[in-house]
């Protein structure tokens, strides 16, 4: 045997050996996976309302306080006046008759204009009135996401949204945001 075919058998032998361990290691090699594939992200949202007082002025009219109830004011005024005008028709009994009967019907007639009177008696007055209303909008909670680990899918929820991929450890999902 001649120097170059030792050498060139040698050399073989070495490649040969290298290439088995290469083989060996990767057939042996743990092949299990490191990351999920994300396959579709979806959001969870609420719908968050929340509450705020809006307040107006409002005009309001109101009636003013009556200080004569029983609106004798008017009646007696009425009377006298109806009495006055009744005084002036007729004589004898007849205007006797005619000044009750006008005092009677002017007491009648000034009771009523006093009270239309007092019923108009109005005044006006601003007030603030206030109610609570609600703005609404929804706010993203969560995420539904639908992932791959080899042939197997799944779907988890979680609290932040993922990358393209998601950690795993010991064949878990790792799902903090850390």
């Amino acid at each position: 045997m001649n120097k170059s075919m030792l050498t060139g058998i040698l050399v073989g032998a070495a490649l040969a050996t290298a290439g088995g361990a290469i083989a060996g290691y990767t057939a042996f090699a743990d092949r299990t996976p490191t990351e999920a594939d994300v396959l579709d992200v979806v959001e969870i949202t609420q719908t968050q309302r929340t509450p705020r007082e809006v307040c107006n002025d409002v005009a309001v009219t109101r009636q003013k306080p009556v200080q004569d109830q029983n609106r004798i004011l008017g009646t007696i005024a009425g009377a006298v006046v109806g009495g006055a005008l009744g005084n002036q028709v007729g004589g004898g009994n007849g205007k006797k008759i005619a000044t009750v009967t006008g005092a009677a019907a002017g007491g009648y007639a000034g009771n009523r204009i006093q009270e239309n009177m007092q019923n108009n008696s109005t005044y006006t007055t601003t007030e603030r009135r206030c109610e609570t209303v609600y703005d609404s909008h929804d706010e993203v909670v969560g995420y539904n996401v639908k992932y791959r680990i080899g042939d197997e899918t799944g779907t988890v929820r979680m609290d932040h949204k993922p990358g393209a991929t998601i950690p795993l450890k010991d064949g878990e999902l790792v799902l903090s945001s850390n």
